[in-house]
């Protein structure tokens, strides 16, 4: 499975911190402008983003802006999960992807992981980082 999310007006920013935090890439994006149906897109909207893929860690997170006329609604209900591979890496990640952002749990160690930590980055996408014992 691969995770697809929506932002409102700011995915290629988003892309870009998580290609950093996660250390991987962006490898495809497309403006709306750019799209097939470029012409018929209104001004405010020919930069957003209408899809784009990030590879990190051996996963794809793919990612576009809120199409013109729909509502950003936000994140509900789900948090992405990202493992270290040792207690470092994953407290590594868990700053890069904090920065910014909300820690709602710190990481730590936990009685099922040598280290865990729950946070929202700063476009409110909320995070688990795991690394197991």
């Amino acid at each position: 499975m691969q995770a697809y999310l929506t932002f409102n007006g700011n995915a290629a920013e988003a892309l870009t911190f998580y290609a950093k935090a996660l250390g991987g890439k962006v490898v495809f994006s497309m403006s709306f402008g750019e799209s097939p149906m470029g012409a018929e897109t209104p001004a405010a909207y020919k930069d957003k983003i209408m899809h784009a893929a990030l590879e990190a860690r051996g996963h794809k997170l793919m990612a576009s802006d809120t199409p013109p006329g729909m509502p950003f609604e936000g994140y509900k209900g789900f948090s992405l999960s990202v493992q270290g591979n040792s207690v470092d890496e994953g407290k590594k990640l868990f700053d890069a992807l904090a920065e910014g952002g909300e820690v709602t749990m710190p990481y730590g160690p936990q009685f099922w992981a040598a280290g865990f930590g729950m946070l929202k980055d700063k476009f409110g996408v909320p995070w688990m980082v795991n690394c197991e014992k």
